[in-house]
């Protein structure tokens, strides 16, 4: 776990915690630009809009942000860091560490393992819509200073992200230094408005009594169910307060909270809430939206503007934890290789795929063209965020036994506590899969099986190879007893086998008759822990005087760099001339047609169309391109 004791002095805090605000909290920052709107619209639950039923929605609209985000995630969930990162995945590798030794896991473990994947997934779905969501939702409110804008409102969102997307392959490095400040200035005019809201009926703050939640429930009953649907908008990103963990600590996560972004929030509920108080019959009114008609004439355009840059500083954080989630699934067998760039030559998190990139884009083009408003996008909002957040509660429950040492009743107290909230909010949810939520979940199916038959996959191949590999001790003995043709120079065959002599090393001695004076087998291994020291990094080992075999290792959220693991054998008496080593890759053509594996044909030619497709090792492994020599290699499946 990570220390908190020896955490940054007063200045860096305050500079991580101003920070955090732009990155961390971005998103659930927008949320008062569409939540309460969504709230009040009566087609949708039927809930009339009334002094009782306001602050009702108020009362569950405080209590859902105090008891979701400042006490599970903020109290609770931040303490399983797996060291010091967060997420879904390193939360998965916490609670359900891959079995060594051969070991298979249980039918119960290896459900709630891939109930932790399809969590992952769902967060794709969330990283689509939020963009989508969030920038129309800010521009949308040009439609109040004069009609004349709405039919602009789809064009400029499209317009803008499109240069958000555009802009992603130049990097965030200078771009980020903004984002906290404006941030700061997004969550000071929330504040500042909700207090001028909150003059016109300062009996608002009444909803801080949660009785007026509690009776809304008794009052209309199973109308509130779909109500939750609704509610749960003021919450979103609220995972992204784990996913962010390693970039800043817990501390300023925290302190940004409390002291900025949670009594910016309430503030501005209020005031929204008190501008209805004050104006009976408002929510009806077309075109409402209480965020903006909380504004002075004055500030209308300024607003639009500072909500426009707030949408694209959310979507920025989101676009980022797609990119960092799926390195991490590669990392971790889930995912075929992409290509990863890095965009600062500081930072190694700062990174673009640009695969990645382009596919959220034209998914969320395609959203804004197809949904056209906020309220529609709303309704494909929040399934993929309860459903995450019943997932991250669940993998806790197991995380908090095995690294946080608490007992069965401690854990179970905290997992009961928190369902008994996002259960309700989850099936509020599922009562808009017909309007739109279903988009979420057909993309998260869709990635869930990529990654699965990527798994199935990659195992079935590795079953395939291994069952026709030569232990690598036998084959030194025979190269001994046959002395075969040496050249100069050295040769790296890259393995995933440490044991075995490498296909590429078995054909390239078949077929050219020659082997390396100095031969080195590389192996590189990703661990469950998100990133290792320099002394966990490389294991050298010499087996005779011209065989010597490297293991690398490399956490979850690390990117593996063979050049520098070449010069850092130079510590263990290995080193490396440039211009007089060779690389050898295996290349595997995947043929579809046998019937081992027990996949389904279907999957057989995804995984095969996954192969042709993936990065080359050479690129992905930054390998340079005139000393490398691949080997075909076909396995059938």
């Amino acid at each position: 776990m990570q220390a908190e004791s020896s955490g940054p002095g007063k200045a860096r805090l305050a500079g991580l915690s101003l920070a955090a605000l732009g990155v961390v909290y971005g998103d659930i920052g927008t949320s008062p630009l569409y939540a309460l709107k969504e709230c009040f619209d009566v087609s949708k639950h039927g809930i009339p809009e009334g002094r009782e039923s306001i602050l009702g929605v108020l009362s569950l609209i405080i209590w859902t942000l105090t008891l979701l985000v400042s006490v599970k995630y903020l109290w609770f969930v931040l303490r399983a860091d797996n060291k010091g990162e967060g997420g879904i995945l390193a939360l998965l590798a916490l609670a359900f560490p891959e079995r060594r030794g051969g070991g298979q896991p249980g039918r119960a473990s290896s459900f709630l393992v891939a109930l932790g994947v399809l969590g992952a997934c769902l967060l794709y779905g969330d990283g689509i819509l939020t963009p989508a969501v969030t920038v129309v939702g800010a521009v949308e409110g040009l439609k109040l200073a004069t009609h004349a804008f709405a039919p602009w409102v789809v064009p400029i969102s499209v317009v803008v992200l499109i240069g958000l997307f555009v802009a992603q392959q130049a990097g965030t490095a200078a771009v980020g230094k903004i984002f906290g400040p404006v941030t700061l200035v997004w969550f000071a005019a929330l504040a500042a408005l909700g207090l001028y809201g909150i003059r016109l009926a300062p009996e608002v703050f009444q909803a801080f009594n949660p009785w007026y939640g509690f009776n809304l429930f008794l009052t209309y009953k199973l109308k509130c169910v779909a109500l939750l649907g609704s509610v749960v908008l003021v919450v979103t990103g609220a995972e992204a307060l784990y996913a962010d963990m390693g970039h800043f600590g817990i501390r300023p996560i925290r302190w940004a909270w409390y002291a900025v972004v949670f009594p910016a929030l309430i503030l501005n509920y209020l005031g929204q809430g008190a501008l209805l108080l004050a104006n009976p019959g408002l929510s009806a009114t077309e075109g409402f939206n209480p965020f903006f008609l909380l504004c002075p004439k004055w500030s209308l355009y300024p607003m639009v503007v500072l909500a426009t840059l707030a949408a694209v500083i959310a979507s920025q954080a989101l676009i980022s934890g797609a990119y960092s989630l799926t390195m991490q699934a590669i990392q971790l067998g889930y995912m075929p290789r992409l290509t990863i760039e890095h965009t600062s030559e500081r930072e190694r998190g700062q990174i673009y795929m640009p695969q990645v990139n382009w596919m959220l884009m034209v998914a969320c083009i395609g959203l804004v063209l197809s949904f056209r408003t906020s309220t529609a996008l709303a309704d494909a909002y929040g399934v993929a965020v309860t459903l995450t957040m019943v997932t991250t509660t669940i993998l806790f429950f197991f995380a908090s036994r095995r690294v946080l040492g608490w007992r069965t009743w401690q854990a179970l107290a905290v997992t009961v506590g928190a369902l008994t909230i996002e259960l309700p909010l989850a099936a509020g949810n599922l009562v808009k899969i017909p309007q739109g939520g279903w988009f979420t979940l057909v993309i998260a199916g869709a990635i869930f099986c990529v990654m699965a038959t990527w798994k199935r996959g990659r195992k079935v191949v590795w079953e395939r190879i291994r069952s026709s590999a030569m232990p690598l001790e036998k084959f030194i003995l025979e190269m001994e007893r046959r002395e075969p043709v040496r050249v100069a120079g050295t040769a790296v065959y890259l393995a995933g086998n440490a044991d075995a002599a490498p296909l590429a090393l078995l054909h390239n001695l078949k077929h050219n008759k020659v082997l390396h004076r100095r031969v080195v087998i590389l192996t590189i291994a990703v661990e469950e822990s998100p990133r290792l020291t320099d002394l966990e990094r490389i294991e050298v080992e010499k087996l005779d005087a011209s065989f010597w075999r490297v293991r690398a290792r490399y956490g979850f959220m690390e990117e593996p760099d063979v050049q520098n693991v070449l010069a850092r054998c130079a510590e263990h008496d290995l080193e490396f001339k440039p211009m007089e080593t060779t690389f050898f890759l295996s290349r595997e053509t995947v043929i579809v047609g046998g019937r081992a594996g027990g996949m389904m044909p279907w999957r057989k030619r995804l995984f095969a169309v996954l192969s042709r497709n993936a990065t080359g090792a050479t690129t992905y492994f930054r390998l340079p391109a005139n000393r490398v020599v691949e080997l075909g290699l076909q396995v059938e499946i």
